[in-house]
């Protein structure tokens, strides 16, 4: 009977083995032509740390040859030959056979695993070395680069010190590790964990079809979004990548530790270090870390920050792409340029610091270029998006490219990568005003759509900034009435050169309002950065703060109850635009009455936005140690442990509408009766169903009961002490706009004078360092 050349050799390979001998003890880390392996044989490696024969994992019963720890008690697999073809008896046989193969039997005499040896040798010996690395050469040649086959090229799930991860490109040998199925079931799991070479390599852990983990590129130093990689004196890292190779490995230092790194069934990888047999194997670090470090968590132009709550969030100058699902928490769709890019008017690159550099399977690099050569290369290609130093040592050498939309991105309190990211002529030209800086062209200007003002119209507008035209003076300094030589009549703020805090404003309220249009805001017409000056000029409201009429006893009859109504309106859509349908989320942070400016129709325009925050992606809250606002108007939240968001807007808002009702202040209050305050009365009348008393009595001859009784149920609404209990601005615009039933309002916060007093000086730990009335104050807490 005829046989295939297959089993031909099968059968010769088997009927040699017939005429060797077993293992003899003076060969103990060898195996020869005439020395084999059976289930009862091992051989340990010349210094007694790893040991080579067949065993069982877990709870099965089928048998692998593999290595393992020899000096650790609990049996520690770090190698298999036949992890996915088990023998299902203890009938396993590894010889060595001419012209130089590893060869695994069962005892049927079938090939169950063999060495892929390309090379023949006159002498073959296989040999278990003291690193764990099992080799196949010639007896007479122990050289590593002339081994004819070695384990370390073919790892499982585990990597030793002196193993590579990554590629040969000569041979086209891809060293990567590969989870196991189970404890009782070794052969390939789900996920691998490898060198990905598309683009500049990098490490990732994959489970076939998706990225779970990914290092990002090499720095020099370290990979960028590894920050447990640090230098020590245990570990060595290296890096290697050429023509011929490309690979990541790490050599112990300090000979006398066991070190192993582990893929584990789930994905993650696991650095562990041997104590001694009491404590046994000690976690050194895992990957991914945490959250942050999983794949693409925040979507593309999205930013991790584990220290953050929600931990995602659009880069500066970036939005969410899709606002809904991002503030539901889906933050898969990423974000976008809040400016699209127009290359043909001209881009720039706005710097990032301490990240990880994105995914870089789509980028391009040269090892050679400065940083400048690569930033004009990526100026110079509309499709490119980004661009960073490759070697960050020294001043930095070579150049990485990026093209498409960059994923995976992560940022560190310390450590990380610059990179620069293509932005709109116009973001950086605000950048650029904010900084002082005038070197932009027209073209840029224009784009910007904010005029820059030269010091000399200022002064003549205002009359050299004459006392007589000053109009008052805030944090941020004093504020004139001008008008300029087409009549128009602005109102200019001009920065304090001593103020710190009007330096900031100054910043916060270009950024804020440059671009946003909405008729209850008011407009920034221009800003004057010339020398030392910071100014920003505005459209002048002549009938100046609406806390000059509600408050004034000469001036409220002025304000009748239509005009009440509509300025609450009014001031109820220009929130509802900054929360919600502008294209930046801003919370105001110091909304008041005196921040309220009034138009010659009593129109009201939201004004004052040097506290107010920008909230990118899916961030509606916020928390901070520097607690800025009004007490008075403040939310408990944010007024006692620094959160704040758009309720704590909200809250504001309820307390703007009753005073507005009442022509009462908030704070200061004073009531015969009690010691509530003004939200504690008017839910104390709500209650007992007088809430009509409230209304000032300059306005009760003109008033409509029934939207004096709605608005106070409103504010009511607003001023709950819980955020989670006020309704948003966008219900509160329909809530003002219709006639159904509203809920009952909860308890106010801060309802009596008492209970703000004591958040006022509440214990030294959290207490505010400054308190004020009705003047803007900046009060700062220590961190929880």
């Amino acid at each position: 009977m005829r046989t295939s050349s297959n089993e031909g050799f099968t059968i010769l390979l088997f009927l040699s083995s017939l005429f060797s001998v077993s293992l003899v003890s003076e060969a103990a880390d060898t195996v020869t032509t005439v020395q084999f392996i059976t289930e009862n044989e091992t051989i340990v490696s010349a210094g007694g740390g790893f040991e080579l024969g067949f065993f069982s994992p877990g709870s099965s019963k089928n048998r692998y040859l593999g290595i393992w720890y020899k000096k650790i008690t609990t049996r520690t697999v770090v190698w298999l030959a036949n992890r996915e073809t088990p023998i299902t008896d203890a009938s396993g046989v590894l010889k060595v056979v001419d012209p130089g193969i590893l060869v695994l039997f069962n005892g049927s005499g079938n090939i169950v695993w063999s060495s892929n040896t390309s090379r023949s040798v006159h002498n073959p010996v296989a040999q278990l070395l003291e690193s764990g690395n099992f080799v196949l050469r010639n007896a007479n040649d122990d050289n590593p680069e002339n081994f004819l086959w070695q384990s370390f090229d073919y790892p499982g799930d585990t990597l030793l010190p002196g193993m590579k991860v990554g590629k040969n490109f000569l041979v086209g040998l891809d060293r990567h590790l590969s989870s196991w199925k189970s404890d009782d079931d070794p052969a390939q799991g789900d996920y691998t964990f490898g060198m990905n070479t598309h683009g500049y390599p990098q490490l990732i852990t994959d489970n076939v079809t998706t990225v779970i983990y990914r290092t990002g590129p090499w720095n020099g130093l370290s990979f960028s979004g590894t920050q447990n990689l640090k230098h020590n004196t245990i570990y060595e890292f290296n890096f290697v990548f050429n023509r011929e190779e490309v690979y990541y490995g790490y050599e112990l230092l300090d000979r006398s530790v066991v070190s192993r790194v582990v893929l584990r069934q789930n994905g993650i990888l696991n650095r562990w270090t041997w104590v001694d047999r009491t404590q046994g194997w000690i976690l050194y670090n895992t990957s991914p870390a945490d959250t942050c470090d999983n794949y693409g968590s925040c979507g593309a132009y999205g930013s991790c920050d584990i220290g953050n709550s929600p931990m995602c969030g659009c880069l500066d100058k970036f939005v969410p792409r899709y606002p809904k699902d991002w503030d539901m928490g889906d933050w898969s769709n990423g974000c976008m340029r809040r400016t699209p890019l127009a290359c043909h008017k001209g881009e720039g690159f706005l710097k990032y610091s301490r990240v990880k550099l994105p995914d870089t399977q789509k980028s391009w690099f040269n090892e050679t270029m400065t940083l400048e050569e690569c930033g004009k290369m990526c100026s110079e290609n509309c499709s490119c998006m980004a661009y960073a130093n490759l070697d960050i040592r020294g001043r930095g050498t070579g150049c990485l490219l990026w093209f498409g939309d960059l994923i995976d991105i992560r940022e560190f309190r310390t450590g990380g990568q610059d990179i620069y990211v293509r932005m709109a002529t116009s973001e950086l030209v605000l950048l650029a005003i904010i900084s002082g800086h005038n070197n932009t062209d027209e073209s840029q200007k224009e784009d910007l759509q904010l005029p820059l003002l030269e010091l000399t119209t200022i002064e003549k507008a205002t009359d050299n900034f004459s006392i007589n035209n000053k109009l008052g003076q805030g944090g941020f300094g004093p504020v004139y009435k001008g008008m300029l030589e087409d009549g128009q009549e602005i109102a200019v703020k001009r920065l304090s050169r001593t103020s710190r805090q009007g330096i900031d404003e100054f910043k916060n309220e270009v950024i804020c309002i440059a671009k946003l249009q909405h008729r209850n805001l008011v407009k920034l017409l221009g800003c004057c950065t010339q020398g030392e000056e910071r100014m920003l000029i505005y459209e002048f409201m002549p009938n100046k703060s609406l806390d000059s009429f509600i408050f004034d006893e000469s001036r409220q009859t002025f304000l009748d109850w239509p005009k009440r109504y509509k300025i609450i309106n009014g001031i109820a859509r220009g929130l509802l635009y900054l929360h919600q349908d502008s294209r930046l989320r801003i919370i105001h942070r110091d909304l008041k009455a005196s921040n309220i400016l009034l138009d010659i129709e009593m129109n009201p325009k939201i004004s004052d936005f040097g506290m107010a925050r920008i909230f990118g992606g899916n961030e509606i809250e916020g928390n901070t140690a520097r607690v800025v606002g009004t007490y008075g108007y403040m939310s408990p939240e944010y007024a006692v442990d620094g959160f704040f968001s758009v309720k704590s807007d909200v809250f504001s808002f309820g307390v703007l509408m009753l005073e507005i009702v009442s022509g009462k202040r908030n704070r200061g209050f004073f009531h015969p009766d009690h010691y509530l305050n003004l939200l504690g009365h008017a839910w104390t009348l709500h209650k007992e169903d007088r809430s009509i008393e409230l209304i000032d009595p300059t306005s009760k001859e003109s008033c409509c009961p029934p939207e004096v009784l709605r608005s106070i149920h409103v504010g009511l609404l607003c001023v709950q002490q819980y955020p989670e209990d006020r309704p948003s601005m966008s219900s509160v615009v329909l809530m003002l706009g219709s006639e159904g039933s509203l809920p009952w309002p909860k308890q106010p916060g801060f309802f009596t004078e008492r209970n703000l007093f004591e958040a006022d000086t509440s214990s030294s730990k959290n207490a505010p360092s400054s308190t004020s009335t009705n003047d803007l104050t900046i009060t700062v807490l220590e961190p929880r």
